[in-house]
């Protein structure tokens, strides 16, 4: 099982492309995803740069695998000319199939996984067309990616929380019905992001599974993002967030990196919706309030402490269903320097970031980094995750090491720490344990009479036998 993170979407796009690779390695993880711009890699027909892609490709070693979603953005080869979002089919199938072919075979097997775009349905953002043009460029990248890399896999575009969170009959559900069927035959790999309530986890997945068993087929799914807390958590903010988020998008914006550029700091739609929510600050809801920049101590430490749980929670629940990559969305801002606090992308997921930047260097650790080590720590080796029937009880077989048991308390996400401990008895075979929770602090654990004891709350807490016992015999089934 392998913990990977993302590296936000603008890689090389906005700066010159710095070093990552090194410091997701340090914090544990096993892969790491990228984006990559049609734009980037071939600025004018027939003349190709891969500047960037060196810069990544300098930084991987045999410890660690690498993801390139690569987005058909062009200023020239495009149906919709931009460099960044969305991006939109291209002009010339054939010409598109040679610029993946060029860019797979430059890359000489280094790279792992190969995606088709981000999130499709989610049209006019991420994708500037329709299902059938998108199931067309598929075919056209499977076909390009597998003559250059046989060995490679192909990623269908992620499928994400417009289409997971929608009715049956949805606009977003429709195009990923018909993306499962039409496309069946271009991709190695199903992507499913796992954002929102995260006991809804295990049926995200279910419905990922189900999408393909419809048509007849089943392939493996990947967790191409995960992470939270997130506004979509709290149903109680919604009436906000939307009047917000229409606010914001009263008027078409191009995406293009000049105009983004030049917008930052312009009275735009955006900036004003946004403007306007912190100036109501003092009246929002607390579980709005802690995403926005400059909240009460007290909120951001909450919002903080809530995230590293839903570290811990959102991947155990994920590798529970069988999902043996999960990617953590992600590594760090965009670009050094003071972040424009009213965009609605940063109230998002501005403060899901696990590093930030010390100057120009990413070194400064968010309190998540510490949470993602020291879980990337205990899961190393991980062959299987299983949960039990009755609730929030997990199950770690590690490959040459003990098991590990994972518990937590199933709470209210915002209000759950402020309820009392409640008293656990699990069946224990070893004369011993020892524990440590999320935040990386020591647990008192007993072990009496062939039973473990221990007091929970929503903090999970990583139990395993100081003195090793067969796996037969581990108690946890």
């Amino acid at each position: 099982m392998r913990m990977g993170i993302v590296r936000g979407i603008s890689y090389g796009l906005f700066k010159e492309p710095d070093e990552f690779v090194p410091q997701a390695r340090a914090l544990g993880a096993g892969l790491v995803r990228a984006y990559i711009y049609w734009g980037q890699v071939e600025p004018s027909p027939g003349e190709y740069d891969f500047h960037v892609v060196d810069t990544l490709l300098t930084q991987l070693d045999d410890n660690i695998e690498a993801w390139l979603t690569v987005c058909s953005s062009s200023p020239w080869a495009t149906r919709q000319a931009s460099d960044f979002l969305p991006p939109s089919p291209a002009k010339d199938v054939d010409q598109y199939r040679e610029f993946v072919r060029r860019l797979v075979e430059h890359c000489a097997g280094r790279i792992t996984y190969w995606q088709c775009e981000n999130e499709p349905s989610n049209t006019g953002l991420l994708w500037a067309g329709t299902a059938e043009e998108y199931v067309a460029q598929l075919t056209a990248f499977h076909a390009a990616v597998k003559s250059a890399d046989p060995n490679a896999t192909v990623v269908l575009g992620g499928c994400g929380y417009d289409v997971l969170d929608s009715p049956p009959g949805s606009e977003p559900r429709r195009f990923f019905a018909h993306l499962t069927d039409a496309g069946r035959d271009a991709f190695d790999v199903f992507d499913v992001h796992l954002y929102g309530d995260p006991a809804n986890i295990p049926s995200y997945v279910d419905d990922a599974r189900a999408m393909m068993r419809e048509y007849g087929y089943g392939k493996p799914v990947v967790a191409g993002e995960y992470a939270g807390p997130v506004l979509f958590e709290f149903p109680e903010v919604e009436p906000i967030l939307q009047q917000t988020m229409a606010g914001a998008f009263a008027e078409p914006v191009s995406q293009s990196v000049d105009e983004l550029v030049e917008r930052v700091g312009q009275d735009t739609p955006e900036r004003r919706a946004m403007v306007t929510l912190y100036d109501r600050a003092e009246e929002l809801p607390d579980r709005l309030r802690m995403f926005l920049e400059g909240c009460p101590a007290e909120l951001a430490a909450k919002r903080d402490r809530i995230n590293c749980r839903q570290l811990v929670t959102r991947l155990l629940l994920t590798f529970s269903t069988g999902i043996r990559l999960a990617s953590y969305w992600n590594l760090a801002p965009e670009v050094p320097g003071e972040m424009e606090p009213y965009q609605m992308m940063h109230l998002l997921f501005g403060k899901l970031v696990l590093l930030g930047y010390d100057g120009t260097k990413l070194t400064r650790r968010t309190p998540a980094a510490d949470t993602f080590t020291l879980l990337a720590e205990k899961l190393a080796g991980a062959t299987s995750v299983t949960r039990s029937e009755d609730g929030y009880v997990f199950t770690v077989d590690r490959e040459d090491r003990p098991r590990l048991l994972v518990l937590w308390d199933h709470r209210d996400t915002f209000d759950g720490e402020d309820q009392p401990p409640v008293p656990v008895s699990l069946p224990w075979t070893a004369p011993d344990a020892s524990a440590v929770d999320a935040f990386g602090t020591p647990h008192k654990v007993e072990v009496r009479g062939g039973q473990l004891h221990t007091m929970l709350t929503d903090t999970p807490v990583f139990v395993e036998a100081v003195s090793p016992v067969p796996a037969a015999e581990f108690p946890i089934q």
